[in-house]
């Protein structure tokens, strides 16, 4: 397996939901950078106007712990730590290319935004599914609804299509009613 496939690969497995967005930890997001976490957020803190609240958030202690049960990353570093740990969207991953500057970083940055584009595409095409599937439903819904009518207004002009005293087949029940 080339080594940019394993690259890609680790990534995708560093991408979590959190409050309903797509994120990836500071911790991991410094693993795969080559640096230190500490080292990471100090290059945010000096120079936090690029990173608004839709670029990164910090992790509430519940959110930790929700966490924790899910994502092995939870159960080393991050428990450790005398901070809660920061969370970067898309958005804040890519506003790091210009706080970090080293050649990993670079690289490890866009093969992080080919995979946040290839899930958002993902994401497109599932949308695109279930319009495609809802519009089924509902055309078939509405065929349906049309041959019952017509069967409904045949039968009142012929009348009913069984005899009345027609000899019922199938299992009698012996509930009395």
């Amino acid at each position: 397996m080339s080594s940019n496939k394993k690259l890609l690969e680790t990534i995708e497995t560093k991408i979590y939901t959190i409050r309903g967005q797509k994120v990836m930890l500071d911790s991991d997001l410094a693993k795969l950078y080559g640096v230190e976490t500490k080292r990471l957020n100090e290059q945010v803190k000096r120079n936090i106007t690029r990173f608004p609240a839709d670029f990164m958030f910090q992790l509430t202690a519940e959110e930790v712990e929700n966490q924790r049960s899910q994502f092995a990353t939870f159960e080393g570093e991050v428990l450790k730590r005398k901070y809660l740990p920061f969370v970067f969207t898309e958005n804040g991953v890519a506003m790091l290319s210009s706080v970090l500057h080293s050649e990993q970083a670079i690289t490890v940055n866009i093969a992080i935004m080919r995979i946040f584009t290839k899930l958002r595409s993902f994401l497109f095409l599932e949308k695109s599914r279930d319009d495609r599937i809802d519009k089924l439903e509902d055309g078939t819904n509405y065929l349906f609804k049309i041959v019952f009518e017509r069967l409904d207004s045949i039968e009142e002009i012929i009348g009913p299509r069984l005899p009345a005293n027609r000899r019922k087949i199938g299992l009698k029940s012996t509930k009395q009613d």
